[in-house]
């Protein structure tokens, strides 16, 4: 597993690249500013990039803001002292697919890593997918159609083209969560629903909210 760390707290940095390295044999880059994040990680291949949330030069959900915008594919695992659920919401809208709290586990970082990395080995998805009569750009995550052009919040686009990818069969709540939200995360089943019914608002004005049908008490799927 390839790692890029980013972490500015020099002795924290230190303490984690010894032991991923020591305990998973897992080979570690470290940077500790947040414009060198964003050049190593455009640059270079990594299984996970692991982000901390408060660094010069561009804090974590900076970085992986203008990652998720540039159509990085990769997984990202933010890491911080902040534990309130408006920051974990933070976080993960940013594009983040999990986020762990400060102080934590070596175990359970590397738990994480695992996890994430298999994960990580999807298939490259092409830039545009057609459904019906609407393009779905991965890169600008938005919905167009010959009358204009729908803008998704990374989130929203996230749900959609999931579907999408497994148009016809019907996703449980769970696995949705799991996908789309990362492992582990502190996320109700009803942020699900809240997130199905922003997308279908968006894409009602062009009569195509109906694309996303839900399936009482197991989740949803995509008709096509």
């Amino acid at each position: 597993m390839r790692i890029l760390l980013a972490e500015d707290d020099f002795n924290l940095g230190e303490l984690v690249v010894y032991m991923l390295e020591k305990k998973a044999s897992v080979k570690v880059e470290w940077v500790q500013e947040g414009e060198d994040a964003l050049y190593y990680a455009t640059a270079t291949h990594y299984d996970v990039l692991i982000l901390d949330w408060m660094m010069p030069n561009g804090d974590g959900v900076e970085v992986c803001r203008r990652l998720r915008k540039q159509g990085y594919p990769g997984a990202i695992l933010m890491l911080t002292a902040k534990d309130s659920v408006q920051d974990r919401i933070e976080g993960l809208d940013s594009g983040a697919d999990d986020y762990l709290v400060k102080p934590f586990e070596i175990d359970e970082l590397l738990a994480r890593l695992r996890a994430l990395s298999r994960r990580n080995y999807a298939p490259i998805l092409e830039e545009e997918t057609r459904i019906q009569d609407l393009v779905l750009n991965r890169n600008s995550h938005t919905v167009r159609t010959q009358d204009g052009e729908i803008q998704l919040s990374p989130r929203e686009f996230q749900l959609l083209d999931l579907l999408v990818q497994n148009k016809g069969q019907v996703l449980p709540r769970e696995v949705i969560l799991e996908r789309i939200w990362g492992f582990d995360a502190d996320v109700a089943p009803k942020t699900i629903d809240a997130t199905v019914k922003l997308i279908r608002k968006k894409l009602d004005p062009i009569g195509k909210q109906e694309l996303l049908q839900s399936v009482r008490g197991v989740g949803y799927k995509l008709v096509h």
